[in-house]
């Protein structure tokens, strides 16, 4: 395979559109027009971008309503074309389709047909005739079963953007963790390994949880939260550890947050069962990373909390401190609660406290 199928961002939209402009006369028209399919790219519907040598030639991208989705375009670069790329990009942009709870798939593609004289003459104007086509997916495939057991789901694709403020830290982690993982290819050629596993640490209410939420909306990966108090309902949290894992296993790509990470592999003092949780997971750690799309997100409160053998080297790739909202981000926090109240200074609420 000499390409590379990757989720749409933002700085694919000129080589995407000019892609679709540039084939639609080769037999790859659409009933869509080039401005739907521009409307879709901009409001993130489901699209995938294959890139060979770091240039896109070749893009899948659909629209989405309920459980049905219309696959809108399939643009594949002239070169390319006979190669398998476009049964490719058919089966990755199908896969996320599944993921997102979608049951019917349809592709309309144009179709010559004449038209009655007596239309033209009553004033409509000819189109092509449609050729529909429709694939129904099972109620639980293979994709969505693990998905919906553990709890997960696709986020809202502009969380990111919705991060206010926290600058330094969005910036350290679209660098280290979001790009290399977005863009494995232009990291492997920079010789930049993907991060697998990370842990977020800062005080309570800092935003650890709202990062690792939207990082898995900057990727477009479904997002599970292992919750360690509804694991340890299970009665056994080192079995409901090892359960919930192996689920994950079934999942191509998803990115796994585990809050308070320090009630599963806290420092071990000799209290019964916290050796066996601790050893649990340290062993499970591994076998998720081998995943070329995936991430494990911990997040804890204190670093001094967690077992040291826990973030020794092999095991989590960084180490990321959050810091305290900042004032673009507590204005960001204080607008949302606040408004429904226009009678709220929300400036003096941000301000900082004086003595």
């Amino acid at each position: 395979m000499d390409w590379l199928i990757h989720d749409y961002r933002e700085d694919d939209l000129a080589a995407v559109v000019h892609l679709i402009d540039t084939t639609a006369e080769l037999g790859q028209e659409s009933v869509f027009s080039i401005a739907e399919c521009i409307g879709a790219l901009t409001t993130r519907q489901p699209t995938v971008v294959a890139v060979s040598g770091g240039v896109p030639i070749g893009a899948a991208l659909a629209c989405v309503t309920g459980e049905r989705a219309w696959v809108m375009r399939v643009a594949i670069a002239p070169a390319w074309r006979g190669r398998g790329l476009a049964s490719a990009l058919l089966k990755e942009l199908e896969r996320r389709l599944v993921a997102a709870r979608v049951r019917r798939i349809a592709y309309v593609l144009p179709e010559e047909e004449l038209l009655g004289e007596g239309l033209h003459n009553a004033g409509y104007t000819r189109r092509p005739a449609a050729a529909y086509f429709e694939k129904t997916e099972p109620a639980s495939g293979s994709v969505t079963g693990p998905l919906e057991e553990l709890g997960g789901r696709l986020l809202p694709g502009d969380l990111w953007a919705k991060v206010a403020g926290m600058e330094t830290e969005k910036d350290l982690i679209e660098r280290r963790i979001v790009l290399p993982l977005a863009e494995p290819e232009r990291a492997a050629r920079h010789g930049v390994r993907p991060p697998r596993a990370i842990t977020l640490f800062g005080p309570p209410g800092t935003g650890k949880t709202t990062f690792a939420r939207a990082i898995a909306s900057r990727l477009g990966w479904p997002f599970v939260e292992l919750l360690p108090s509804r694991l340890a309902d299970e009665g056994n949290l080192a079995a409901a550890l090892r359960t919930a894992f192996a689920r994950l296993a079934e999942l191509e790509r998803v990115l796994v947050f585990i809050d308070e990470v320090e009630e599963i592999a806290p420092v071990r003092d000799g209290r019964p069962g916290r050796h066996g949780v601790t050893n649990e997971l340290l062993k499970l750690i591994p076998g998720f990373r081998e995943g070329e799309e995936r991430l494990l997100v911990c997040a804890t409160n204190s670093v001094r909390s967690l077992d040291p053998a826990f973030l020794r080297p092999g095991r989590f790739d960084y180490l990321v401190p959050i810091g305290t909202p900042d004032a673009a981000a507590r204005t960001a926090i204080w607008t949302r609660f606040t408004a429904q109240h226009d009678d709220v200074d929300v400036a003096a609420l941000v301000a900082p406290a004086t003595c």
